[in-house]
């Protein structure tokens, strides 16, 4: 797999960058938001006034994505805010995909501002892996306005922790030779999938740089962290075989998303949504008699970078509540307080047979009531629409809009 040349592609400053463009070359405006403190704003009402992008001279402040404006107006009382422009935003992610796929027959758009391109076998084409990352960094700055990262390696992991090295428009490579001097140093707050809270708990095991992750104790990270131990773990060796996909795979389960109103920042109200979730889900299972092996919560934060958690149960079912106790289970493992944006549970490994539970003598629950509790739910629903029949937690009045 090291003969792979994996491209990871970042816009700098996406949703401020685009601004800044549409502004100097639509508009005719003269002044470059990207040359000020400025920052692009959620709305104060609906959004909580959430920084979605910043400047690099709002940086200097401490501008932080992410955080509330007031707090980033208290810091810089000069600094510029702009509303999101959602259709700006698609125009400038299509008319970036487009140029990438002038490189390569296989490109996964990660994010709307970011995408991995296999790169193997170009070199006949483009020049070397550098080369070609300079030529499409360059064709983008100047046929679109904005500027990107390229990040180079053999795998998607090792790409994406290059591309995040110096900003602005630069090219760096992260190859599994250049590891120990490029990565291993780093805070390992700055690996990939290590969170606020997952640092944290590393911390008070010693763990301060990525280096000190990659030569710890295996079975200490995950006694602490789980399977996320384990993969992290992997991260900070540089260990990554996932391909490059240009279309997602077929979704061979049953699933559903929602986009919420504002960022959830409760547990207490991410679990709502996941239970509203669930019921939706467990509700297709059983009209079409069907049973799931594997249940995956994907989270979508503010900034619109994903994560997702998955795990395999011990019998196969379509009841709503153990899908909501599994989606709760995987949800506590790995978010760790980001602002979500989008909720969803996917589940896997679809079967008809899922009928024969094996009972366990130190399982209590009484799997035939919740069975009959569903039918009923489902029966009263298919009569009198979905909203005739809600659990108790749904009159909450702190219930996130969905």
């Amino acid at each position: 797999m090291d003969d792979r040349v994996i491209f990871h592609i970042d816009v700098n400053s996406a949703f401020l960058s685009w601004e800044a463009v549409h502004r100097l070359q639509d508009l005719g405006e003269e002044l470059d938001l990207r040359t000020i403190p400025s920052a692009v704003g959620g709305d104060m009402s609906k959004r909580h006034g959430v920084i979605l992008a910043k400047s690099i001279p709002a940086k200097k402040y401490n501008v932080r994505t992410g955080e509330p404006i007031v707090d980033a107006l208290r810091k810089c009382p000069n600094l510029t805010l702009v509303s999101p422009n959602r259709a700006l935003y698609a125009r400038n992610s299509a008319a970036f995909m487009e140029i990438l796929r002038r490189y390569s027959d296989t490109v996964e758009q990660y994010s709307i501002d970011e995408a991995f391109a296999d790169m193997t076998g170009t070199e006949g084409l483009f020049g070397s892996p550098i080369e070609a990352a300079h030529r499409l960094k360059d064709e983008i700055r100047d046929t679109l306005g904005f500027t990107v990262n390229v990040g180079i390696s053999s795998n998607k992991l090792l790409a994406k922790m290059a591309g995040e090295f110096e900003k602005p428009d630069k090219v760096h490579t992260l190859f599994p030779d250049e590891i120990q001097e490029k990565l291993w140093p780093l805070p390992v707050g700055e690996l990939f999938s290590v969170g606020g809270a997952s640092e944290q708990k590393l911390k008070r095991l010693g763990i301060c740089t990525i280096g000190d992750l990659a030569q710890a104790d295996l079975g200490t990270l995950q006694a602490a962290l789980k399977k996320h131990g384990e993969a992290i773990w992997n991260y900070a060796n540089g260990r990554d075989f996932s391909l490059v996909e240009a279309e997602r795979a077929d979704n061979k389960g049953y699933g559903n998303s929602v986009t919420l109103s504002y960022d959830v920042t409760r547990a207490e109200e991410a679990k709502q949504v996941l239970l509203s979730l669930a019921e939706t889900v467990g509700r297709r299972l059983r009209r079409d008699g069907a049973w799931i092996e594997v249940v995956s919560v994907t989270l979508r934060f503010f900034d619109l970078t994903n994560a997702s958690h998955q795990c395999v149960l011990e019998h196969a079912t379509n009841i709503t509540d153990e899908i909501y106790q599994a989606a709760c289970r995987l949800f506590d493992e790995f978010w760790d307080g980001t602002p979500i944006r989008l909720i969803g549970i996917q589940t896997g490994k679809v079967t008809k047979e899922g009928d024969n539970r094996q009972l366990s003598l130190f399982d209590d629950t009484d799997y035939e009531k919740l069975e009959r509790l569903d039918r009923a739910m489902d029966s009263i629903r298919e009569k009198f629409g979905a909203d005739a029949v809600r659990r108790a937690s749904f009159l909450q009045k702190d219930r996130p809009d969905i």
